[in-house]
């Protein structure tokens, strides 16, 4: 009878796997030796293996490009580095080394750009998205990062009100780049069902003739749709993200300079050897529903699509 911890692996799962390896009955990570880290280090203990932040970055473009390219489709995507993934400074600056954006939540991420743009690791170009609940604290620190000279700074709207702050503290005379987060609903089974933070969307069509359309300050230039959990491939999400891309297609009719629509959850990343997720699949069929639903609503799909990816 097999009953050794290596028999239940082989039999439960396929392995070795991409990363792993067993070699004289050690267990190998990307050619790095568990054993011999055990050993030095101890357990439990907690192993970042750089490398592999580059090899995901790249991935995540690579299956856009080729998503782009076999639909036919006339935009772009870009990669934004989500900060509360990671704020280690040795996570952010190798992501920024292979060509991301930034994506803040909270006021303290506003410091850390600062002290990135000192160390010379992004300049004022960069795009900064800046999403998560605002507090004074946070729009003010906004308000002061487009103020210094960044051109690329985007706060998406988490609520009506928010707008009054960067209309009082921002002096700049180029208009305020702005997002609009959509409030969606988590699907019924989900531990809490009720709104996410955000704007409804049978409210922004009216909010965007009240408070933005002709007024020289501001230019709408995002969509920010976010599910709890993140990119999934079942009814509920390919529902809710229509229903975005037919409001996209609406708002835009009324509102030229809107460009891109940002997806945020992200995609889920292997936690278990049991895991499976055709990344390709999903990347395919974003790209092809934007692209269906502009082409039938008449709208003009030259789009960019900007989502975080936790680079793990």
């Amino acid at each position: 009878m097999n009953n050794t911890y290596t028999d239940l692996v082989n039999q439960t799962f396929e392995f070795p796997q991409e990363g792993f390896d067993v070699k004289d009955s050690n267990l190998y990570f990307n050619g790095l030796d568990m054993r011999a880290l055990i050993d030095k280090y101890g357990t439990p203990f907690k192993l970042t293996y750089l490398p592999k932040i580059g090899m995901q970055v790249n991935r995540a473009k690579k299956m856009f490009q080729d998503a782009i390219k076999k639909n036919k489709y006339d935009g772009n995507y870009y990669y934004c580095y989500c900060t509360k993934s990671s704020h280690f400074s040795f996570i952010m600056e190798e992501a920024l080394r292979h060509g991301v954006h930034i994506e803040t939540s909270f006021a303290y991420d506003i410091d850390i750009v600062n002290k990135l743009y000192e160390r010379k690791k992004i300049n004022k170009e960069t795009f900064v998205i800046c999403n998560g609940y605002k507090t004074k604290t946070y729009t003010r620190a906004i308000a002061k990062l487009i103020n210094s000279g960044f051109k690329n700074v985007i706060p998406v709207l988490d609520n009506k009100e928010e707008l009054e702050d960067y209309s009082k503290f921002v002096r700049t005379k180029d208009p305020v780049k702005l997002g609009i987060r959509i409030a969606a609903e988590e699907e019924p089974t989900f531990d809490f069902y009720t709104s996410r933070l955000g704007i409804a969307k049978s409210d922004i069509l009216e909010y965007y003739v009240d408070k933005l359309k002709g007024n020289p300050k501001f230019e709408l230039k995002m969509l920010h749709f976010f599910m709890n959990k993140g990119i999934k491939d079942d009814i509920f999400y390919w529902s809710q993200f229509n229903k975005v891309l037919n409001l996209y297609c609406q708002l835009k009719k009324i509102c030229p300079e809107l460009e891109s629509i940002n997806l945020g959850g992200g995609f889920p990343i292997k936690h278990s050897l049991g895991f499976d997720y055709d990344y390709a699949y999903i990347v395919n069929e974003i790209v092809a529903n934007i692209k269906s639903v502009c082409k039938r609503t008449k709208c003009r799909y030259r789009t960019s699509i900007q989502n975080s990816v936790p680079s793990r």
